[in-house]
C-alpha cells in the first residue's frame, strides 16, 4: 500500500475579508490560480502529472461558482487534461480536500494530486450563497423545534458550558496575535507564504507578503473593552446560561486567502527525485450537536487518537482552528493538552480564517512548525458548520 506524502504546502498571506483588504481587488479564481501555479513551480514538476485538483470553498456562488478549482487550474496554465473538483465541508473544506487527496493516493487512485482551498470573503460575503432563502426544510424544523443557531451563539454556549470567563477568552486571543507576530518577525512564515502581486485600492500594483490580520500590539486589556457581538433579547431568553463573552476580538476575522498542498505517493516522490516533508498518518471525521455546532473536534480527536494508537502526549503540536476562542480552549480542556503545543505560531484569531482555505493553511503552518522544532507528529482539527469536524495526524519524514 503506498504512503501519501506531502511534498510541499503553501499559502497566501491573509487579507482582510472586506472591501479595502489587501486581496479584495483580486478575483478568488486568480488567488487560487497563483497558488496552484507557484506550488508546481517550486517543486519543478510537470503539471500534466497531476491526476486531480481537489479544492475547498464554502461560498460557491458568484465569483466562486461553477467549480472554481477547475477554473483556477486553467487560469494557472495547467494542461486541459488535468481535472478538478470543489468540495464543501464548511470551514474544513480544504482539510477534507487533503483527506480525499491522501486517501486517493493510499487507495492507488492517484499518483500526484493537489489539495487546495480558496475563499474571498470580501467578494463573496458570508450568507451570499443562500440568496435570502432558508436552507432548512420542515423536517429540520420538526427535529429542532426551537431552531438552529448561528456559530456565534454556539461559541457562547461552549463558553458557558466550559465556564470560560471573558478574561480567559481575551487572554487567549491576545496570545494568538502575539505568537503570530513573533513567528512573522522571526521569519517563520517565509517558507509557507508565497508573494502575490495585487492591485491596491488606488489601482497600483503591490506585492502582498505579510498576514494583514495579525495585530502585534493586541493585548487582553485592549480587547476587554469590545462589546459582545451576538447578544439579542431572543437568545438571552432562550439561553439564560450565556454570559455574552464573544466579541470581534476573540473571534476569527473575515479573511481572504488561498492555499494548496502537493500530495503524492512515496514511490512517485522517489521517482521524481522529490523529498517528502511529511506523511499522512491517520484521519477521522465526526459529527456532533448542531446547536453547539463547534464541539465536534473533541469526538474527532478521540477517534483519531484511538485509530492511530497515539496519545495526546505523543503529539508534538496541535493546530485547532480558532474560529472562536472557546473552541480550542474547550478542546484543550477535554484532553489535558499542553497549552504550549496548541497553535504555537498563533491561530485563526490572528492569522485569519478564509473558510475554504483554512484547512490547508493550518497544514502549511503545522508542517513548517514540525520541521522548525524537530517534531515528529502533528494533529490538526477544525470545527465545521452544522456540527462536524475533520481530524488529521501527520508525521514529519
Amino acid at each position: 500500500m503506498p504512503e501519501a506524502v506531502i511534498v510541499d504546502v503553501v499559502r497566501l498571506a491573509s487579507g482582510k475579508g472586506k472591501p479595502g483588504g489587501a486581496l479584495s481587488e483580486t478575483q478568488p479564481v486568480e488567488l487560487l490560480a497563483h497558488v496552484l501555479r507557484t506550488l508546481v513551480e517550486r517543486s519543478d514538476i510537470d503539471p500534466a502529472l497531476v491526476d486531480d485538483v481537489i479544492g475547498g470553498c464554502v461560498g460557491q456562488a458568484g465569483e466562486q461558482a461553477l467549480n472554481i478549482s477547475r477554473t483556477a487550474l486553467l487560469s494557472a496554465g495547467f494542461p486541459e487534461s488535468v481535472p478538478a473538483t470543489t468540495v464543501d465541508r464548511q470551514c474544513g473544506s480544504s482539510q477534507q480536500a487533503a483527506h480525499f487527496a491522501a486517501q486517493g493516493v493510499i487507495a492507488g487512485a492517484y499518483d500526484v494530486v493537489i489539495a487546495a482551498g480558496v475563499e474571498s470573503m470580501s467578494r463573496v460575503p458570508m450568507g451570499f450563497t443562500t440568496v435570502g432563502r432558508s436552507p432548512y426544510g420542515p423536517s429540520i424544523a420538526a427535529r429542532y423545534p426551537d431552531g438552529l443557531v448561528g456559530q456565534g451563539i454556539s461559541a457562547e454556549l461552549i463558553s458557558a458550558k466550559w465556564k470560560f470567563d471573558r478574561d480567559t477568552l481575551d487572554a487567549f486571543a491576545a496570545q494568538s496575535h502575539q505568537r503570530a507576530a513573533a513567528a512573522a518577525a522571526d521569519g517563520f512564515f517565509d517558507r509557507e507564504i508565497i508573494p502575490i502581486d495585487v492591485a491596491d485600492a488606488d489601482g497600483n500594483t503591490v506585492t502582498h507578503t505579510a498576514d494583514e490580520t495579525v495585530r502585534a500590539t493586541t493585548t487582553a486589556e485592549g480587547l476587554s473593552g469590545l462589546k459582545p457581538s451576538f447578544y439579542s433579547e431572543e437568545y438571552a431568553q432562550r439561553f439564560p446560561e450565556i454570559n455574552w463573552h464573544i466579541t470581534p476580538g476573540n473571534s476569527s476575522p473575515l479573511t481572504d486567502g488561498a492555499s494548496a498542498a502537493l500530495i503524492m505517493s512515496d514511490t512517485m516522490a522517489a521517482k521524481l527525485g522529490l523529498t517528502p516533508r511529511a506523511r499522512f498518518h491517520s484521519f477521522s471525521l465526526a459529527g456532533d450537536d448542531p446547536v453547539f455546532m463547534l464541539t465536534a473536534p473533541i469526538p474527532a480527536t478521540r477517534k483519531i487518537l484511538e485509530r492511530s494508537g497515539l496519545s495526546i502526549d505523543d503529539i508534538d503540536a496541535y493546530e485547532v482552528n480558532e474560529a472562536f476562542a472557546p473552541v480550542p480552549l474547550a478542546w484543550a480542556n477535554e484532553f489535558g493538552a499542553d497549552p504550549a503545543k496548541l497553535n504555537p505560531r498563533g491561530g485563526a484569531i490572528a492569522l485569519g480564517h478564509a473558510l475554504g482555505s483554512s484547512g490547508t493553511r493550518l497544514l502549511s503552518t503545522l508542517v513548517n512548525h514540525l520541521e522548525a522544532t524537530d517534531g515528529r507528529f502533528g494533529l490538526q482539527t477544525m470545527c465545521e458548520g452544522a456540527g462536524m469536524a475533520n481530524a488529521t495526524i501527520i508525521e514529519r519524514v
